[in-house]
């Protein structure tokens, strides 16, 4: 990883680091992505199609395949195909999938401290 100095004044290098950031953006948007990559590091093996369909609560078939075929363009998930009869389907994370897991991190924490900060504010008011 880079050390980055977040309050730099170089216009250059705030445009480079918004342009990440909005690619980061574009690859992870959809309401089930994040759900998706989590249940996948969580499972902490393949699962097939119909086991992580029942692992994100709430998506419909046709949503979950939209999604992992579009996790799969990115190259965060890998899909493995065998030829058997009836085909088996699983899904992991690839390289850059697992590389997720530090950021992925750092959301749930940061989730959990501004609901703590929240709770805070309302004891107060």
């Amino acid at each position: 990883m880079v050390d980055r100095d977040w309050r730099c004044e170089d216009p250059k290098a705030q445009l480079v680091w918004a342009a990440a950031t909005s690619e980061a953006m574009r690859v992870l948007e959809g309401k089930w992505k994040i759900v998706i990559i989590f249940q996948l590091f969580a499972a902490k093996e393949p699962l097939r199609f119909s086991e992580l369909g029942r692992r994100v609560e709430g998506v419909n078939q046709k949503m979950l395949i939209q999604q992992l075929k579009e996790l799969e363009k990115d190259g965060i998930v890998v899909r493995t195909i065998y030829p058997q009869v009836p085909p088996k389907v699983e899904y992991s994370l690839s390289e850059m999938g697992f590389a997720l897991g530090p950021a992925i991190e750092a959301l749930i924490d940061w989730t959990f401290l501004r609901r703590s900060a929240s709770e805070e504010t309302e004891k107060v008011a």
